[in-house]
C-alpha cells in the first residue's frame, strides 16, 4: 500500500492518540479533535497541516472499518498491503463528516476526497470481482403461478474469518527472502560502459514483499475455508423456463468484492397444463351427450376449479378460452387466459338398453338426414 507520506508509517492507533481498544466512538471522537486541530481551514497556507490531515484521514479510515482495523490489528500494515489507497478510503464520506463538524470540505465542495488529495490523473485500477456461480433451480408450475420465496444451499469458498484471508497467524508474516520485502527483483548487468537494470516481481512473495512463517490453524494457511450456506431466492410471479434471479455477492470470493450468483428457472413439466408464454392449454374429455345436448363441467385451474358451459353440438378438437385465468404476466399487470380444448368421448361396455336407445336415435336420424352413414 502506498503510504500518504514519504517517511515510515506511524501506528494509527498512535496517529489518533487512541487505545488499541477504542470502540466506535471514541476513534470518531478523536478524529474529530485531531481533524477541528489540523484542518485546511483552521490552518491556511500550511503544507504541514495538510500532511497531518492525511496521515490522521487514512487512519481513521482503517480505523472506523471492521474488517480494515481486523487486518491491521492482527499483521500491522502489512495486513493492509494488497490495498490501494482507493481501497483505503472506500466507504467513508469525509464530506458529511467534516460537514457534522462545522468544518467544509477538505479542499472545497463538490471535490471528492480521493481525488482532491492523490489527484485527478491517478491510476487506478478495476476492482478484481470473483467469479460469478450459475445455480439451477426446478420449479414448479404452481410456485411460478403465485411466487414464492425458495431456499437453496451452495457449497462457499470464503475469506478465513480467523486471518482475513491472509493465511497467517497475528505475526506469522515475516519480509519475503528473497526479496528483502521489496516485492521485486532487480537484476543488474553491465554491458561495456552500459549498466542493464531489469526489474521483476518476485516470484515467492508474489509482489507483497511478505511470506508466512507461522499459516493460520483455522483454514491452514490457504486464506479460504469451505463451507455451505443457504441463501434465500425469491421468484417472481409469472417467470418462467430460462428466467435468471441475479443475488449480488454471492458468487466465488474475490481479491476485492465477491462475484454474484446466478440463479435459472426451469419450470418442470406439469401433469395437466401446457404452457405458451403467458397462456395455459388443457384437455378436457367430455361425455358424447354433453357434447351433443350442451351443459356445464368442471375444469381444472391453478387458483381454483372452473366452471366452463359446453355449448350443443360440441365437436372433438373445440377449443374454448377462459379469460384472465393463465399465468400473471411478467410485468406484473393482468394475467394470459387458459385454454380448454374438448375431447368428445365414445361410451365402451353399453348395457343391453343403451345399446337399443342408441338404435333408436340412430334411426330417428336418418330419418332427419342428418346422419352420417
Amino acid at each position: 500500500m502506498a503510504s500518504v507520506r514519504g517517511s515510515v508509517k506511524r501506528d494509527y492507533y498512535e496517529v489518533l492518540g487512541i487505545d488499541r481498544n477504542a470502540d466506535e466512538a471514541t476513534i470518531k471522537k478523536a478524529y474529530r479533535n485531531l481533524a477541528m486541530k489540523y484542518h485546511p481551514d483552521r490552518n491556511p497556507g500550511d503544507a504541514q497541516a495538510v500532511e497531518r490531515m492525511k496521515e490522521i484521514n487514512e487512519a481513521y479510515a482503517v480505523l472506523s472499518d471492521a474488517h480494515k482495523r481486523r487486518l491491521y490489528d492482527a499483521y500491522g500494515h502489512a495486513g493492509l498491503e494488497g490495498y490501494t489507497q482507493e481501497d483505503i478510503f472506500r466507504g467513508v464520506d469525509f464530506s458529511s463528516l467534516f460537514q457534522e463538524f462545522g468544518l467544509s470540505d477538505l479542499f472545497g465542495f463538490g471535490d471528492s476526497f480521493f481525488d482532491t488529495i492523490f489527484g485527478r490523473t491517478t491510476s487506478r485500477r478495476s476492482l478484481r470481482k470473483g467469479a460469478d456461480l450459475r445455480y439451477d433451480l426446478t420449479v414448479t408450475l404452481e410456485e411460478v403461478a403465485l411466487g414464492v420465496e425458495k431456499k437453496i444451499t451452495l457449497p462457499k469458498v470464503e475469506p478465513c474469518p480467523a486471518c482475513a484471508g491472509v493465511g497467517a497467524e497475528p505475526d506469522g508474516l515475516i519480509p519475503c527472502p528473497s526479496c528483502g520485502g521489496a516485492g521485486q527483483l532487480i537484476r543488474e548487468q553491465r554491458s561495456g560502459f552500459s549498466l542493464f537494470r531489469q526489474i521483476s516481481i518476485c516470484g515467492r512473495c508474489q509482489g507483497k514483499g511478505k511470506v508466512v512463517k507461522s499459516p493460520c490453524r483455522e483454514c491452514q494457511g490457504k486464506g479460504v475455508i469451505e463451507r455451505t450456506k443457504e441463501i434465500s431466492v425469491s421468484i417472481p410471479p409469472g417467470a418462467d423456463s430460462g428466467y435468471r434471479i441475479v443475488v449480488e455477492g454471492e458468487g466465488e470470493s474475490g481479491e476485492d468484492i465477491p462475484g454474484d450468483l446466478y440463479v435459472v428457472l426451469h419450470v418442470a413439466k406439469h401433469p395437466i397444463f401446457k404452457r405458451h408464454g403467458d397462456d395455459l392449454y388443457l384437455e378436457k374429455e367430455i361425455a358424447f351427450t354433453t357434447a351433443a345436448l350442451g351443459g356445464e363441467v368442471e375444469v381444472p385451474g391453478l387458483r381454483r376449479r372452473l366452471k366452463l358451459e359446453i355449448p350443443p353440438g360440441t365437436q372433438t378438437g373445440t377449443m374454448f378460452r377462459i379469460e384472465g385465468e393463465g399465468m400473471p404476466r411478467a410485468s406484473g399487470h393482468g394475467r394470459g387466459d387458459e385454454y380448454v380444448m374438448v375431447k368428445v368421448v365414445t361410451p365402451t361396455n353399453l348395457s343391453r338398453k343403451e345399446k337399443e336407445l342408441l338404435r333408436q336415435f340412430e334411426k330417428l336420424r336418418r330419418k332427419a338426414k342428418d346422419e352420417p352413414r
